[in-house]
């Protein structure tokens, strides 16, 4: 009855209980605090948070003096303030500026123009010798040949002439006997030629192989080669030549029958052999055809490569 009772009073609203109420003392001796002073302690609270907030947001560009790592702060160091980082910083970048610019200037400078090479001789004159004249200067004046008459005056010599030696001039030493009788043979090669000669008294006549020398030896200059030996010493009118040939072609005969003559010469005056060889009689002609190689086409002719 005494719970009913309770439920039905007025003073008590139906949602729950009221919101005036005090809890009830947890014990002797502890102050229950009202709802005012609750309220007025978290203003208090409220308001140290954001006293610290706003000196946090004002103080963000403010930057405290960093502690330097690894010394610790202690009774006896001084802890250097970010001024003095910052001057320092700037000293040591200056000097590092200074430097850099100096190496910047020196590449800078503008490389020394390239020197073109001189070329060897280009300070020399051009020295050009006339036609006819010796640059040595051994021989006479320069005389123009196109010169008028009475124009150039006289042209002195520079110095005694000296006679050059005309190997084309007959041999006057040379004694040969001339007797009816008198035969001189020998033998003359050239190439794969061999021409055996006899010389005899006669008015100058050749006989090749039974025939003539111009019916045999057609082309003028095997003629005047094969006359010089006998021209040389002077009895191309005096001797007859008589000449038996084989082997080799018309060339390689005319040098053999040469070759005999001299040889021959030699044989009827051996006194003429320093004048003979000299002129280059009596020298056998070594050149000849190289053999073909196995292989080639000729002795140095290769078939065409193909490579495919």
């Amino acid at each position: 009855m005494a719970d009913e009772e309770i439920r039905e009073s007025p003073d008590q609203p139906e949602n729950g209980p009221a919101e005036n109420a005090v809890p009830a003392a947890e014990g002797p001796g502890h102050a229950v605090p009202t709802d005012e002073a609750a309220k007025i302690a978290g203003s208090a609270e409220d308001a140290a948070l954001e006293a610290a907030q706003e000196a946090q947001e004002s103080g963000a560009d403010q930057h405290a003096p960093e502690q330097v790592v690894g010394e610790p702060a202690g009774e006896g160091h001084a802890v250097p303030t970010a001024e003095a980082m910052e001057i320092a910083g700037s000293t040591e970048d200056a000097a590092l500026e200074a430097a850099q610019e100096a190496v910047d200037e020196e590449d800078e400078e503008e490389p020394a123009p390239r020197v073109k090479p001189s070329v060897p001789g280009a300070h020399l004159e051009v020295d050009i010798v006339p036609e006819g004249v010796d640059p040595l200067g051994r021989s006479t004046a320069y005389e123009d040949p196109y010169a008028l008459e009475g124009e150039g005056g006289e042209t002195e010599t520079s110095g005694e002439d000296e006679p050059e030696e005309v190997l084309t001039e007959p041999i006057a030493t040379a004694a040969i006997d001339l007797a009816s009788g008198a035969r001189y043979r020998a033998t003359g090669k050239r190439k794969t030629a061999i021409a055996r000669v006899t010389l005899r008294p006669g008015t100058g006549t050749y006989l090749v192989n039974g025939r003539t020398l111009e019916e045999h030896f057609p082309r003028l200059t095997l003629q005047r080669n094969i006359r010089q030996p006998l021209e040389t010493v002077g009895f191309q009118e005096r001797m007859d030549v008589v000449a038996r040939l084989h082997g080799g072609g018309i060339s390689a005969q005319a040098g053999a029958l040469r070759h005999g003559v001299s040889r021959a010469l030699l044989e009827a005056d051996p006194n003429l052999r320093g004048e003979l060889k000299r002129r280059g009689f009596l020298t056998r002609d070594s050149r000849a055809k190289e053999r073909k190689k196995a292989g080639l086409k000729k002795a140095r002719k290769r078939p065409q490569f193909s490579k495919r």
